[in-house]
C-alpha cells in the first residue's frame, strides 16, 4: 500500500530530453485506471507487484520450474509460464534464477530514497534546463506520493512535469497537480463508447477534470495530448471532437498529437497480454503528421505542438 512517504515505481529513466524540456529524469509510478490496448508501459497497467519473465536474459536452465512449488512456473516449448496468481516464494525463484530472468516488474521505495536517486541528476538538470517528469501508470494513482515527491522537489529548485490520464477524484487531481510546473493531460478519444472500448473506461471524468484544468489557474501549464492510434484515435471524426471541446475550454489551449509508436508492441509478451494490432502498423509520415494537425486547426485549436 502506498502512502505519502513511500510509493510504488516500476522504473527511473535518466537522460530523457521528452516530456519536460532539457535533461529529465522520469520516475514511473506502478498503477492506471485505464487499460489502453496499445498501452506503451503495459507493466505499468496494474497497481500490483508481479514477476515477469524476461526471455532474452534465459538460458534455460529450469531452476525457477525446480524452485516453484504451486504452479507459478511452468515449463513450456519456448521458455517458461508465469502465474502471477499462484501462492509462490517467489523471491526464492528469483534468487535460483542465474541470470535475473525472473524478476519482479517494480519496487517499493520511500520519499527519501527516491529523492537521493534524484539529487544525484540535479547537475544535469541545472546545466539543461531540465527536471523530474512524473509517468507510469498513472502518478494520480499513488496521489499522496505524487503529491510529496512534487513538494520536496519545488523545496529544492526541480522543475516538474507530470503525465496523467485524468481519470481521479478532482480533488486528487488538484493535489498533485497543483504542485507540477508542466501538466500533460491525455485525451485520447471523445466519444465515450470508444473510449470504454478501447481504454476499459469511459471519459466522463477526464473530460470534467480538463474542464476544470483549462478553465481554472493551471491553464497555462496544461499541455493536452492526443496519441495518434491508427485506426482508433487517428480519425478525423476524433481530432475533430477533441478540438472543438478544448477550444471551447481555453482559446490558448495547448495540443500535442503523439506519432504512433510501434515499440510498445515489444512489451506484451512479458505482461501475459495481447496488443491491439496483429501486425504492427508503422509511424505516420510527416506528410500524414500534418494533415492531423490540419484537422485540429480548421476545428479551433491555435496552438499545436510538435513531438
Amino acid at each position: 500500500m502506498t502512502t505519502s512517504d513511500s510509493g510504488r515505481i516500476f522504473d527511473i529513466r535518466r537522460f530523457s530530453t521528452h516530456d519536460g524540456g532539457g535533461i529529465r529524469t522520469t520516475v514511473f509510478f506502478k498503477g492506471c485506471p485505464l487499460c489502453c490496448a496499445w498501452c506503451h508501459n503495459p507493466e505499468g497497467i496494474s497497481p500490483a507487484r508481479r514477476p515477469v519473465w524476461f526471455a532474452g536474459a534465459c538460458i534455460g536452465c529450469a531452476s525457477c520450474v525446480d524452485t516453484a512449488r504451486n504452479g507459478g512456473v511452468i515449463a513450456m516449448e519456448n521458455g517458461v509460464r508465469i502465474d502471477a496468481s499462484a501462492q509462490e516464494d517467489w523471491d526464492s525463484i528469483m534468487d535460483a534464477c542465474p541470470t535475473e530472468a525472473l524478476r519482479w516488474d517494480s519496487r517499493e521505495i520511500t520519499i527519501d530514497e527516491l529523492m537521493e536517486e534524484i539529487r544525484r541528476d540535479k547537475p544535469f538538470f541545472v546545466h539543461g534546463g531540465g527536471g523530474v517528469t512524473l509517468s507510469g501508470g498513472d502518478p494520480l494513482m499513488q496521489a499522496g506520493f505524487a503529491a510529496e515527491l512534487l513538494r520536496r522537489c519545488r523545496e529544492e529548485g526541480i522543475h516538474t512535469a507530470v503525465e496523467t490520464e485524468l481519470h481521479a477524484k478532482p480533488e486528487d487531481a488538484l493535489r498533485v497537480l497543483a504542485r507540477a510546473d508542466l501538466i500533460y493531460a491525455d485525451l485520447k478519444l471523445f466519444d465515450s463508447e470508444l473510449h470504454r472500448r478501447y481504454t476499459g473506461a469511459g471519459n466522463e471524468v477526464i473530460l470534467e477534470n480538463l474542464r476544470m484544468l483549462l478553465r481554472g489557474d493551471l491553464r497555462g501549464r496544461v499541455i493536452v495530448r492526443t496519441p495518434l492510434i491508427p485506426g482508433i484515435t487517428a480519425t478525423e471524426e476524433n481530432i475533430a471532437a477533441i478540438a472543438r471541446f478544448l477550444s471551447e475550454q481555453d482559446a490558448d489551449v495547448r495540443l500535442e498529437l503523439l506519432n504512433y509508436n510501434p515499440l510498445a508492441a515489444a512489451k506484451y509478451p512479458l505482461v501475459g497480454r495481447e496488443y491491439c494490432f496483429r501486425e504492427n502498423p508503422k509511424r505516420f509520415s510527416e506528410e500524414e503528421m500534418e494533415a492531423f494537425r490540419g484537422i485540429a486547426r480548421r476545428n479551433g485549436v491555435k496552438n499545436i505542438l510538435r513531438d
